[in-house]
């Protein structure tokens, strides 16, 4: 079992992607890039529930313990597909509670990207909540800081993925 990123950007060569190359060729995680796959919204009646989303999450519980979130921040948010793939994981209290519960003791992380560095704490509240309600283990959360021209990382950033990588590494492989 080992760490998976998942990205959820609106462009597969912006910001994110960037930095989640940076994370795969640092630490040889897979990565699973959301625009990939057909997710449709979140339905109370399920009729989405052909779509890749419980697939996806078949093979997610199946080979993964760790899952790595990766998102830019839009609008002080996550991206629309981040919280789609969010509010899908709804399915896995309700129509898919064995699937669901295989996510207890797992572990989740997140990593944002954006030109900005204002997020507060709030941002991270959806992914520590969302892991705690769900029985995993939250590794922390990092912020990556993209220059003005969006062409390459802040100084520093390298070392802090670097770093965050580190820390998930100490921190996948013990018992929840």
């Amino acid at each position: 079992m080992r760490p998976i990123i998942i990205s959820g950007s609106s462009r597969n060569d912006g910001n994110t992607a960037a930095v989640v190359n940076i994370l795969n060729q640092c630490s040889g995680w897979d990565i699973i890039d959301l625009n990939d796959y057909h997710i449709s919204y979140y339905d109370y009646q399920h009729l989405n529930k052909d779509d890749d989303f419980l697939p996806l999450m078949r093979m997610i519980v199946e080979q993964y313990d760790t899952i790595i979130l990766a998102t830019p921040v839009y609008w002080y948010s996550m991206s629309g597909i981040m919280k789609v793939f969010f509010d899908r994981i709804s399915d896995l209290i309700t129509i898919e509670k064995d699937l669901g519960r295989k996510l207890r003791g797992k572990k989740m992380a997140s990593i944002s990207a954006s030109g900005g560095n204002d997020l507060g704490e709030l941002f991270w509240l959806p992914f520590r909540k969302s892991a705690e309600y769900l029985g995993m283990l939250y590794l922390g959360d990092l912020h990556v800081k993209v220059n003005e021209d969006h062409d390459q990382l802040e100084k520093g950033m390298t070392l802090a993925i670097s770093q965050y990588i580190d820390r998930i590494r100490e921190n996948y492989a013990k018992p929840s």
